[in-house]
Formats: C-alpha cells, structure tokens, sequence
C-alpha cells in the first residue's frame, strides 16, 4: 500500500469526485481512477460508491480514510522533527485550549515564541478539555491546555503542570446579590455553567465540593468572553478565574462576591500524548508556556498587591 494511493483516495473522499482529487493531486484522472482501483483489489473491498453527484466512501472506505489522516499527519510530524533536531525549526503546531487558557496563557506565549521560532506555525483551537483529550487520541492536536482532570487513563497522557488559578463567584456590579456571604445565599440563583452539558461545570464542582447541591443552571457556555457577557448584562452569577476578574475591562462591568467559602482552585496543565516522542518544538512551546505563566503571575500579583 503506498503513500501516494492513500493521498488519492483522502483526495476523493473530500474533494466528492474523481476528478476534483486528480486536480488536487495533479494527476490525470484515469491515473487516479488506478490507484484507488489498485487500493479496492489490495484489501479486495470497494471504498467509494459513485452517484449522480460524484463518489461517496464505504463503510470500508471510510475506516481506511480516517487512518490515512492519521498516517498523513503522522509521516508530516516525523518530517518536521527530523528537521527540527536537525537544528531547522520549521513546521506547524496545533494547540487545543479551554477558554480560561486562551486569555490567560496563549497571547504571550504566541509572543514569545513567535519571537524566537518564526518559521514554526501555531494554530490555536479553543475548546472544552474533553474534546480536546479525544483529539489528542486521534493525533489531531499537539498539545491540549486545560484544568488537569482527574481520573485520566494511567500512561495515556504526559501531564505538565503550568499554573494554578481560582475560579472566584462575581455578579453585574448592581446585582441584588453581589454582596453575598455564602454560596447559602446565591444557592437559589441561576448560574452561567462553563462545560459541555447541565451536568458539568465549575459552579457544580463548586457547591458540591461543600456538601450542597448544585445552583440551578441560567446558560451553559463554552468561552469566557461569553461569560463575562451574559454576566456584566444580567441577573446570572457565574465563576471566572481570578486573573481575568481582576481585570480593569472586567472590574467596570463585574465585581467578584465575597463569599466566605472563596472560590475553587483550579489547576491548568500542558497535555500531550504519552506514547509520542515529544518534539523539540513541543518542548520548546512548554517553555514559553512556563515563561507565559509566570508573566500572568507577576501581572496578578502587582493588580492584587500579592507576592510574586
């Protein structure tokens, strides 16, 4: 099974047409039509069903269209890191993030690390860490920034630790209740949820870890510039990390409530796979995310008159 049949039947399969494929290959088509032909009499299946339309992949074909995606990443991976310990820092890098990790840890990174690796490209995804975990699995992205989980699958993931933050309770600062004591007082308001579904989320976490049931659910969302939105224009209390409350863009709009219980610390790690050889330029992005932790620190400490 070659590399360049693989190359054909991806083009196929996400161009919709032969045709289509053998211009993004710069083949002609009968040259084309012969290598996935070659392929269907190899594993002796058919992996593409033609229609009015154009060709449609098997069941078949779609299993062998995932894995060459796969290959196809993998075989671009090996190039850039040979070249990379070669002393040629060329290539491309792909980062999930969860929001709080997006404003908190990747501008100064890209900063920096731009700086130094110009001819290295990072694409920035954001999303919540569950779905970041399964494209890790499928060798989608590189690294995943998010809250270290607990209960991750023992030798999967390599975890390294960059900082912790704590998620703190704020409210509009007119809010009736932005001056709560306890999270008693704001059991019965509706909660902006951070996660995937109702039944996830740091204001669940939150009540649970002392002992109450979790607050009723106003808006469940995925980014913090959401947040801070549906929060700074309504009645919803929600959580949000410290660093980002603290913020003079947030303190016009927010205030962080008092409650006596604080807020809920949260860890947040870079995760790669375990079974991958790690890069040197995923070591050398870890290093700038080290270095992005510490200036989000210091900024912190100087806003809040804590120490470095």
């Amino acid at each position: 099974m070659k590399l360049v049949t693989l190359k054909a039947l991806v083009a196929a399969v996400e161009e919709g047409s032969l045709r289509g494929a053998a211009r993004r290959i710069n083949v002609s088509q009968p040259a084309l039509t012969k290598m996935i032909r070659e392929l269907e009499v190899e594993l002796s299946t058919a992996l593409l069903v033609r229609t009015s339309k154009g060709v449609l992949p098997t069941a078949q074909g779609k299993v062998l269209y995932e894995r060459s995606l796969k290959v196809s990443r993998e075989l671009g991976a090996a190039v850039d890191e040979i070249r990379q310990l070669s002393g040629y820092m060329v290539g491309e890098l792909t980062i999930g993030a969860v929001p709080v990790a997006v404003l908190l840890l990747v501008p100064e990174t890209l900063r920096t690390f731009g700086r130094d690796f110009p001819k290295i490209r990072i694409n920035v995804t954001e999303e919540l860490y569950m779905a970041q975990l399964q494209r890790l699995r499928k060798s989608e992205i590189d690294v995943a920034l998010c809250g270290i989980p607990a209960g991750l699958a023992a030798g999967e993931f390599s975890i390294e630790p960059l900082m912790t933050t704590r998620m703190v309770v704020v409210t509009r600062k007119d809010h009736p209740l932005s001056k709560a004591r306890s999270l008693v007082e704001l059991a019965r308001a509706n909660w902006v949820y951070t996660g995937s579904s109702f039944d996830s989320g740091y204001a669940k976490t939150l009540f649970e870890s002392h002992g109450m049931t979790a607050p009723p659910v106003g808006a469940v969302v995925n980014s913090t510039l959401t947040l801070l939105s549906l929060i700074a224009n309504g009645d919803l209390v929600g959580l949000m990390p410290e660093q980002i409350a603290h913020h003079p863009v947030a303190r016009q709009f927010t205030t962080i409530v008092p409650v006596v219980e604080g807020g809920l610390d949260l860890a947040i790690g870079a995760i790669t796979r375990s079974e991958s050889v790690v890069s040197p330029a995923i070591r050398h992005l870890i290093a700038h995310l080290h270095r992005a932790a510490h200036q989000v620190n210091l900024r912190h400490n100087a806003i809040t008159g804590g120490a470095a």
